[in-house]
């Protein structure tokens, strides 16, 4: 077909920088879904701070794992349902790593089912098991059947997670909490457990 004068023909050369452009832009992929081990965790989105910590009620009850001294342990509650509080304790153990806390200072509790990582590091045998306890070196996943052979940790998470052992496992937990208790509940079960004003 013939050019016709009113259509010039532009030169390749001077088509721009689209012409030129061969290779294209990288584009960024999903991220991996692995699940970080605890201590370890994985860049992503800003997550929302915990609420502001609610002073704990005293308790009358004689303590005797506790010194005398020590003051009772700050209360904050995420309210959450029993299907979601295992999700709301990762959160609050994310914040609190991501904040500088060490990972051997945090224990996670549960009142039904066990956490994943509990689970997994069982699969390797009860003496293995107890002795990532003792080493303290790491978060510690504990059911609510170990409540009672768990040790004291500068912070206790606890997901409310199942309804047949939950003030078994929020007293133990209360118990063992030496400055912050983190609770993942429903507020009125907790309250009904810790006391009014929870």
């Amino acid at each position: 077909m013939p050019l016709i004068p009113e259509e010039p023909q532009i030169p390749e050369s001077a088509q721009g920088p689209r012409a030129n452009a061969s290779t294209p832009r990288p584009v960024p992929g999903p991220r991996s879904a692995a699940t970080p081990r605890p201590g370890h965790p994985v860049p992503g989105p800003a997550k929302p701070a915990p609420p502001a910590p609610r002073p704990q009620p005293t308790s009358d009850r004689p303590r005797t794992d506790r010194p005398e001294n020590r003051s009772a342990p700050q209360l904050q509650l995420i309210p959450a349902s029993a299907d979601g509080a295992l999700d709301a304790a990762d959160e609050a153990l994310d914040l609190l790593l991501d904040s500088g806390r060490a990972p051997g200072d945090v224990l996670v509790l549960t009142t039904g089912e066990q956490h994943p990582w509990a689970t997994h590091e069982l699969s390797f045998g009860e003496a293995a098991y107890w002795a990532h306890h003792e080493a303290g070196d790491d978060v510690f996943f504990a059911g609510a059947a170990s409540v009672d052979r768990v040790g004291t940790r500068p912070v206790v998470i606890v997901a409310v997670n199942g309804d047949d052992a939950v003030a078994d496992v929020l007293t133990g937990a209360r118990e063992r909490a030496g400055a912050l208790l983190i609770v993942c509940g429903d507020p009125q079960r907790v309250d009904a457990v810790l006391g009014a004003g929870v």
